[in-house]
């Protein structure tokens, strides 16, 4: 099965001496630990900052972001997913080309930021984000300079991967915290990105494997615009699902209440971090594998069994702690986000249902699906989310966005269906959910026998503490086989194979 482990265009380091399935459990452990960890960290972040900062200081940062991330999806075309996915002879000539890629679109976006700030300070109606957004932008070229990470992703040396990788969150949360501190407001976050955007650039360049030339073949670029025209459509659609209710949110109800959407959203977010790290794990080995129907399917099922283990407690968490949250930890005055916040949680948990569907399409080189995915769910919040604003605020958007996640969730599994059987699939979903549904029924119940009256940071810890002790003891007890699956998978081999030259 690891026949293919030996000249220049090795995908794996030969010298583990292990199969694929042993890397990928050791790369999960490694991006777990990496990516979980940081990214509490940017959870914590997002709340220090958020407990320095005014809810319109932390609004305009959120304008800031919708600006930048509707663009960035015009020019986010995969260049990184189609390295990955190809397989030719010379690795070094086809990063090159990837490189060159990715340089042009990154400064083809920095070039459009620039120009297009004042169009977008005119149409959220603020001057204030025009100086930050000139400066934001000088982050945008350092993204093709972190390049030289795919090729240590492509062989499944995730651990260096990784250690480069960590050096922007863990210099952008060092600036940014002490910099709110400094009360220098929404600035922090601006900062504090640039900085962890080009330390992670300089340490890629050091690093990598490859010179970093310039080489442009139109041939290889017509193949990539295919395997990518698909994906810069979903980009488009995501800037349509960005833009729409933060313009709407923003003229309707104030700068503030586009805050509490940003905040609500970072929570919900860390509901997904779990399958993002199994997916981004996986992607080079289903790339490796995808002529395997069996061995795809039983990848996905594991993969989306394990992110449901993890994002079905984090959303009915959410549900249960927001409010203790709000009111404990990041102040009183984020009280209008309290339904956003649950309601968000409870998307993204649903939201998990083949959350990394694309990974396989993407794998076997049909990237349509995900077009189509990303234009279901554009006109579903189009037509379920944005009219509630001006009937019922904040909550009717947060239940609108609920509601826009069963439609896509729906086209999923129907696309799923051309790759794999359904009921497998569905087995799975419920299968995964049954700790999150046990855990929520098990404190609400104990919530209950502790009665009414004034809640306090005690109560709130006793509840979270029978929440997480029933989740898990109730995934220990019924996904015995599949722990122990991995945990065989992680114990090292005792023989290493002689490294490949």
């Amino acid at each position: 099965m690891d026949a293919d482990l030996s000249g220049n265009d090795a995908r794996f380091d030969p010298s583990l001496g292990e199969g694929r399935r042993g890397r990928a459990a050791r790369g999960t452990l490694i991006n777990s630990a990496f990516l979980v960890g940081l990214n509490l960290l940017a959870l914590i972040k997002g709340f220090a900052v958020a407990g320095f900062i005014t809810t319109d200081d932390y609004g305009v940062w959120a304008l800031l972001i919708v600006a930048f991330t509707t663009l960035y999806g015009l020019v986010q075309i995969g260049v990184d997913d189609k390295y990955i996915q190809q397989d030719a002879d010379d690795q070094e000539h086809a990063f090159q080309v990837a490189f060159t890629l990715q340089l042009i679109l990154s400064g083809a976006f920095t070039v459009l930021m620039l120009v297009t700030l004042p169009a977008w300070a005119a149409l959220f109606g603020t001057s204030e984000i025009l100086v930050p957004g000139l400066v934001l932008a000088l982050a945008m070229p350092a993204a093709a300079f972190q390049a030289p990470m795919w090729t240590f992703y492509r062989r499944l040396d995730y651990m260096r991967q990784r250690r480069l990788q960590a050096a922007d969150p863990v210099v952008s949360i060092l600036v940014t915290l002490g910099l709110a501190a400094a009360g220098l407001g929404y600035w922090a976050f601006v900062i504090g990105t640039l900085c962890g955007a080009w330390a992670a650039a300089l340490a890629s360049v050091r690093a990598s494997p490859y010179r970093l030339r310039l080489v442009y073949e139109p041939g290889t670029t017509r193949e990539y615009a295919s395997f990518s025209g698909p994906l810069l459509f979903q980009g488009a659609c995501g800037a349509v699902i960005m833009l729409g209710p933060t313009l709407v949110t923003q003229r309707v109800l104030g700068t503030g209440a586009v805050g509490a959407i940003a905040i609500a959203n970072n929570i919900s977010l860390y509901a997904n971090r779990v399958d993002q790290v199994i997916t981004d794990t996986l992607y080079p080995v289903i790339c490796s594998v995808k002529d395997r129907r069996d061995l795809l399917l039983e990848a996905f099922l594991k993969s989306n069994r394990m992110g449901l283990l993890w994002a079905a407690p984090m959303g009915a968490g959410i549900v249960l702690f927001a409010p203790d949250l709000v009111h404990f930890v990041i102040g009183s005055r984020w009280e209008d986000a309290i339904v956003v916040i649950q309601t968000f949680g409870l998307a993204a948990a649903i939201n998990q249902i083949g959350f990394n569907w694309g990974a396989f399409f993407r794998a076997v080189g049909d990237t349509r699906p995900i077009a189509v995915g990303g234009g279901v769910m554009a006109v579903a919040v189009t037509a379920l989310a944005l009219p509630p604003i001006w009937i019922w605020g904040l909550e009717g958007f947060a239940l609108g966005m609920l509601a826009a996640t069963i439609p896509l969730v729906g086209i999923r599994l129907a696309y799923l269906t051309r790759l794999f059987d359904l009921a497998p699939i569905l087995r799975n979903v419920a299968r995964g959910m049954i700790p999150a549904v046990i855990a929520f029924i098990t404190t609400g119940l104990f919530r209950l026998a502790l009665g009414a009256g004034e809640r306090t940071e005690l109560q709130a810890a006793a509840e979270l503490a029978v929440f997480g002790v029933t989740v898990i003891a109730i995934t220990v007890t019924l996904e015995r086989a599949i722990l122990t699956e991995f945990r065989t998978y992680l114990r090292r081999p005792r023989t290493r194979v002689k490294e490949a030259v």
